[in-house]
């Protein structure tokens, strides 16, 4: 009796972007041609494990054009740009550079407005966009502004607090439905790529305490306690003071912009009660001022750092810097520094004309940073948390 032999089915075809690396190079990624993967990136890198080979993989998707690869890699996000991998590097191919194109590359492609393509791959366009959606924010508030008159300074009655506040949830609406989206489209490759899928997550009771804990390990010990990052990422630094380390003033920055959106929203639940009318002069002391002044303090600190490394290209990890990069330190500092500004008029007797145009100046800003966050490297408070979740969760399901 013969036996009956199957053939094997021929395995699925990669479909490959030829065009992927030049369109890489577009949003800053330097020519890494050089790259003949020695994997001396990935031995030097404090966060590759025993089954991980990035960025060196990273980088190889690249060079073949497996588009789809690099967009549902969740090692992408993993990377905290230290750059120990392009000192190490024995040719000069600067894979953490690489990297930091490669995430701009992938906010892109989550977006379907096709905003974040324009902010990173054509500077003049993003930049005067960026000025002209100011514009629009200030000249809609200034279309219903008030009288500029009392003896303290009624920025609510110069520009009304309901405009302010219905057009905050209308921009809060649009980028919560911009992220959710490119969550989404995040969260779907990579659960594909890694043959993830909602039983995995949601299926039993022991899913869902190994998703508990793959949550509570990208967000709160990584995103928020950024762990990881100040244990294995701000190494070789001990020459550099402690107040001007990476680390610590990437976390005063994001401190200082989540305390500053955290005492906004707790400032308007204190009107909305009846507590305390918004723009109200409290003593600095009061709970919410308190919280509002020091996150302040901790976001400019941390901008105006970054800033000056960024100029002078001091820091190892950043050695190349976007139009898109400045624009959102831009946003950040003077939102930080216009709200500082405008605390000091609130205090000062006779109410200061020019206070009321700080006052439009730093809710123009403020709108405008919002709207354009899931378009910018800002993104990365979203995508991050996604991505460290999923690599959280490869590590519950291992034995």
């Amino acid at each position: 009796m013969e036996a009956v032999t199957t053939p094997l089915a021929a395995p699925s075809p990669v479909p490959l972007d030829l065009g992927l690396y030049r369109e890489l190079q577009r949003y800053g990624a330097r020519d890494v041609s050089a790259c003949f993967s020695c994997g001396t990136c990935t031995a030097s890198c404090p966060l590759s494990q025993t089954d991980a080979t990035f960025p060196r993989r990273i980088i190889r998707y690249a060079q073949l054009g497996m588009k789809d690869a690099v967009l549902s890699s969740k090692e992408l996000w993993a990377c905290y740009q230290c750059g120990t991998c392009a000192e190490t590097c024995p040719t000069r191919a600067d894979p953490s550079e690489f990297m930091a194109a490669t995430r701009r590359y992938a906010i892109a492609s989550y977006d379907r407005t096709r905003i974040a393509r324009t902010m990173y791959t054509q500077p003049v366009l993003a930049t005067v966009l960026a000025v002209v959606v100011a514009l629009l924010f200030a000249a809609f508030m200034y279309a219903a502004h008030g009288p500029q008159s009392g003896e303290t300074l009624a920025v609510f009655e110069f520009i009304p607090g309901h405009l302010i506040h219905d057009m905050g949830i209308a921009v809060m609406a649009i980028v919560v439905l911009a992220g959710l989206a490119g969550i989404a489209t995040m969260a779907r490759r990579i659960g594909r790529r890694e043959d993830v899928g909602w039983g995995d997550v949601l299926g039993s009771r022991a899913a869902l305490a190994r998703s508990a804990r793959a949550a509570w390990s990208a967000v709160g010990r990584e995103s928020l306690g950024q762990a990881q990052f100040r244990a294995e990422c701000d190494t070789g630094q001990e020459a550099t003071p402690w107040y001007r380390r990476r680390g610590l003033v990437h976390a005063l920055t994001v401190w200082g912009f989540l305390g500053l959106l955290a005492a906004t929203v707790l400032d308007y639940g204190l009107d909305i009660l009846g507590i305390k009318a918004t723009g109200t002069p409290v003593p600095v002391w009061y709970p919410v001022r308190l919280l509002g002044t020091l996150a302040g303090i901790a976001l400019v600190y941390g901008t105006s750092v970054l800033a000056i490394d960024r100029y002078r290209a001091a820091n190892r990890a950043v050695t190349r810097s976007t139009t898109a990069d400045w624009m959102l330190l831009g946003l950040l500092w003077v939102t930080g520094v216009t709200g500082f500004v405008l605390e000091l008029a609130l205090y000062l007797p006779g109410a200061p004309a020019w206070g009321y145009w700080m006052f439009l100046l730093h809710v123009a800003v403020a709108m405008e940073l919002v709207l354009l966050a899931p378009f910018m490297k800002l993104a990365h408070a979203v995508y991050r948390p996604v991505a460290l979740f999923y690599v959280a969760l490869a590590k519950e399901a291992k034995p």
